[in-house]
C-alpha cells in the first residue's frame, strides 16, 4: 500500500545548506522506490492558513518510507534544511485502492448507536 513522506515546510530565507540538501536528497529515496509527488509547487488555501510550503513524496509502503527515514544518506542530509527550516513532517499509510469512506461512516454510524 502506497505510503507518503508529507512536509509542512514553512518560509526561510534562502541558503546554501538548503540548497544542498535539496540537490541531494532525491538520491537517499530513490533506492526505497521514493519520488516528488509534491515539490516546489504553489498551493490554494481553501479553509484554515497554511503559511510556507509543501513537499509530499510518495513511496511503495510505510515500510520503506521509514527505511528511507531512518537510512544513513537522508540523516547525513538532514540537517542542512532543519537547520534553517522549521516544519512538520509525517509519515502516512495510504488507503488500499478499493476503499469506500461510505463503509467507514457505516462503522461509525454503528458505534454512535451503540453509546
Amino acid at each position: 500500500m502506497t505510503a507518503y513522506a508529507i512536509a509542512h515546510l514553512q518560509e526561510a530565507a534562502p541558503h546554501p545548506e538548503i540548497v544542498e540538501c535539496i540537490a541531494r536528497i532525491t538520491a537517499t529515496f530513490e533506492p526505497y522506490g521514493g519520488r516528488f509527488l509534491v515539490h516546489g509547487s504553489a498551493h490554494e488555501v481553501k479553509e484554515g492558513a497554511w503559511p510556507g510550503h509543501v513537499v509530499v513524496i510518495g513511496f511503495p509502503s510505510i515500510a520503506q518510507a521509514r527505511a528511507w527515514w531512518d537510512c544513513d544518506a537522508y540523516r547525513a542530509i538532514a540537517h542542512l534544511r532543519a537547520r534553517h527550516i522549521d516544519g512538520d513532517i509525517i509519515l502516512v499509510p495510504g488507503v488500499h485502492e478499493d476503499y469506500d469512506a461510505t463503509a467507514t461512516a457505516e462503522t461509525m454510524r454503528e458505534a454512535l448507536a451503540a453509546c
